[in-house]
This record gives C-alpha cells, structure tokens and sequence, in this order.
C-alpha cells in the first residue's frame, strides 16, 4: 500500500481532529493574534518544537494581503514550513499565493521580515522533512492522508 492509500482507520495514521476542528483552531489563533495586535499567537522555535509566526502574503485573484499563522522552524537563516493546510487534501491559499508572487512578509516574536518563498526539492527537501520528523513525530502519518506531497517551503530573508 503507497503512503498516499492509507485509510483513517491505518494505526500507523495518528489522530486528526475533523478538518472543521482544524481549521477553527487556526482561525481562533489567528484572531487572537489580531485582537491583542500581535502580543498573543507567536512564539520562537526551540529544539525541541517549532515556532510560531504570522505570515502575509499577496493573494493571487485579488491582489489583496492576507495573513495566516504558519510553524516555522530555523535552518540558518532560513525559516522552513509546511504548506500542510491542517493535513487536508488541498493545497493552502497562502502557498498557492507564494507560487504566484513568491514575496511576502513574516512576522516573528522580535520584528517583521520580508521573504522569498520556495519549494525545496531533492536531498535538501528531504534533509528539511527529517527535521520536521524530529519535531512532529506524527508527521509521515499525517502526511500520508494528503492525496499529493506536501511541500516543505523556505522562507529566505529577502536582501534589500
């Protein structure tokens, strides 16, 4: 059985709440973020777990910002995170967004950055994903119930 064909039900597949649970929770974390303007929501990775950060990007139809809490983690000084959506089948708007003007902005628990966004491929991808292994023991069986590979996205300060 391919990694993509397992079921809810495979014991190797961890625990997801329904996908409207995950969605409420990111959405809630975002506002809350919004609400306190930005003192509650972020948080700096450490070794043991990723951080968080609020991530704007420029939507790819209205041209307009939008914003969405993202894990993060460091890899020099790159930040990396999962274009994951709460593990559902579709790619995320804001990674769609990425692809079409790779630009953005990211805001940490010590300021705002600008980035460029990219997809790792290859042994980069792959070194990238084993340190996600790391931090997210769960993450191979979650991975699994997408229907396409998950992108390990690289968020690269941008030089002014």
């Amino acid at each position: 059985m391919a990694d993509n064909d397992r079921s809810d039900t495979d014991p190797r597949s961890p625990f997801l709440p329904p996908r409207w649970v995950v969605r409420s929770a990111w959405k809630i974390h975002r506002g809350l973020y919004r609400w306190t303007g930005g003192r509650f929501g972020l948080r700096d990775p450490r070794a043991d777990r990723y951080g968080l950060a609020f991530l704007t990007t420029t939507g790819r139809h209205s041209g307009v910002e939008r914003g969405v809490m993202i894990g993060y983690y460091a890899d020099g000084d790159d930040l990396v995170t999962m274009a994951m959506n709460g593990w559902g089948a579709p790619e995320p708007a804001w990674w769609l967004n990425l692809q079409s003007d790779p630009r953005a902005t990211l805001t940490l628990t010590d300021g705002t950055i600008d980035v460029i966004g990219r997809a790792a491929t290859g042994s980069e991808r792959e070194r990238l994903w084993d340190r996600w292994r790391r931090l997210d023991k769960g993450l191979d069986g979650y991975a699994s119930r997408r229907p396409s590979e998950t992108a390990v996205v690289i968020l690269t300060p941008a030089v002014n």
